[in-house]
């Protein structure tokens, strides 16, 4: 099941960004006292009170400028914040008086029905706050909560607030054997024609389920016995209305996709090669510890010859280095070409990921692999990997016992890639989680 969205709004320079790396626990955005800084969306999970959710950085909310109420970019910016967001948290400068921006932004949100929590930020005297903030109680969204994101103060009555306001978690509608497909990538790289193209082509389309995903249509459907359900991430805007603000947001559907997935399709547009926004999409695929593949969507429209193919396989695992385990598969939605091969390329990567190997064919095999290729050594003490197990699937997870010594980063590498020549693994991200004696003791 997709993971809630907590989305952070407001003006430049009200602390936005300082919040959200306190809320995940990391120097995640970059911090800077002026506004505009955050010039990217940024995204990660965070957790509380065993709720799990996606907090959104949407930077700065810009203005054209300092005249301005509500630039027709702001708005824009805010409605789709709210049109992704299941609870918005809506940040204000404590030590500013309120602004005719704040106002037109408390409007906007006051519309949408969404939960809404108002958040005054830079509190210095917390005794002192209800009074200080009374003003803030103009804007109609209810009384304010005061935080010092900077220091931690009160944070954590914030997202006791946040948990209590997130829906509650949606049951599985599908049996556990279907095989869930998200189709995720930038708008207009073809994902809506690639949905159709395998739909029509298969003529056995079951119904047409609205999705726990806003702007993602479940379609279940049978091939060869098989049961999948397609979740269609490609409901943006008009080609007419893609703006920059929905390339941002568009991570956000495919995050909720993929966490409902099993296997994902990660579209790449063939006229563009990879950019910074498919590096995002596809990087929490692989996080999320999904089977992928990558569709090279629109390849009709290439001028080939053939060199083609092999350079745009260069360029692909140049630019996502962090996937060269996932296959390539170079269509056209629109005429059909190569569209037949994605199904039986799905159910493959799918098994890979969840394939299973015996604890004693994987020590045998992890006794050889350091046989011949012998750890190096750690502060003059010589590695020893005294165990080895698979510990789950989806994605294959394998825990090493080992002496004392650290496992460099090179011979995880080494390891991870023996396990693909001896069992594949293709399609399939690996965890290698490794358990030092003296944690075993200490624990």
């Amino acid at each position: 099941m997709s993971k809630p969205v907590v989305a952070i709004v407001g003006k430049p320079n009200v602390g936005k960004s300082t919040l959200f790396n306190r809320i995940t626990g990391g120097l995640v955005a970059i911090v800077e006292d002026k506004p505009g800084v955050t010039r990217d969306r940024l995204y990660r999970d965070a957790e509380w009170l065993g709720r799990k959710f996606t907090l959104i950085d949407t930077g700065g909310i810009e203005f054209r400028d300092e005249t301005t109420v509500l630039s027709a970019q702001m708005r824009r910016q805010a409605e789709i914040a709210i049109e992704e967001a299941d609870v918005i948290v809506f940040v204000v400068d404590a030590q500013a008086p309120v602004s005719p921006d704040d106002e037109a932004l408390a409007q906007v949100l006051r519309r949408s029905g969404k939960p809404v929590l108002l958040v005054a930020n830079k509190v210095e005297n917390f005794q002192k706050a209800e009074a200080e903030l009374y003003e803030f109680l103009e804007l109609g969204l209810g009384e304010p909560v005061p935080i010092s994101a900077i220091h931690g103060m009160n944070t954590g009555d914030l997202l006791d607030q946040v948990v209590s306001n997130l829906p509650e978690d949606d049951e599985e509608t599908f049996d556990p054997d279907v095989i869930r497909i998200a189709v995720i990538g930038r708008p207009n790289v073809g994902k809506s024609s690639l949905v159709n193209s395998v739909l029509g082509e298969e003529r056995v389309i079951v119904s047409h389920i609205p999705g726990t995903t806003r702007d993602a249509i479940d379609t279940p459907f049978e091939r060869e016995g098989k049961h999948y359900v397609l979740i269609d991430t490609a409901g943006m805007r008009r080609k007419g209305k893609i703006f920059e603000l929905t390339e941002h947001y568009s991570v956000i559907r495919s995050l909720r996709a993929v966490d409902r997935s099993d296997a994902v399709l990660m579209l790449l547009d063939a006229t563009d090669g990879v950019t910074e926004q498919d590096k995002k999409i596809a990087g929490y695929a692989h996080e999320a510890g999904k089977g992928i593949v990558l569709v090279i969507n629109k390849w009709d429209l290439i001028d080939k010859d053939h060199k083609t193919m092999n350079k745009f396989n260069e360029d692909i695992r140049e630019e996502l280095g962090f996937m060269l385990y996932a296959p390539t598969l170079y269509i056209s939605a629109k005429t059909g070409q190569r569209v037949n091969k994605l199904m039986e390329l799905v159910d493959f990567v799918a098994e890979q990921n969840s394939t299973r190997i015996l604890t004693a064919t994987l020590n045998e095999q992890v006794r050889e692999w350091v046989h011949l290729n012998p750890p190096p050594s750690d502060r003059g003490r010589r590695l020893k990997i005294l165990y080895a197990t698979q510990v789950g699937v989806k994605p294959p997870t394998f825990v090493l016992f080992v002496n004392d010594s650290e496992v460099h980063f090179s011979y995880r590498r080494y390891l991870e890639n023996q396990l693909r020549k001896s069992f594949g693994f293709e399609g399939s991200p690996i965890r290698m989680i490794v358990r030092r004696r003296d944690e075993e003791k200490d624990s």
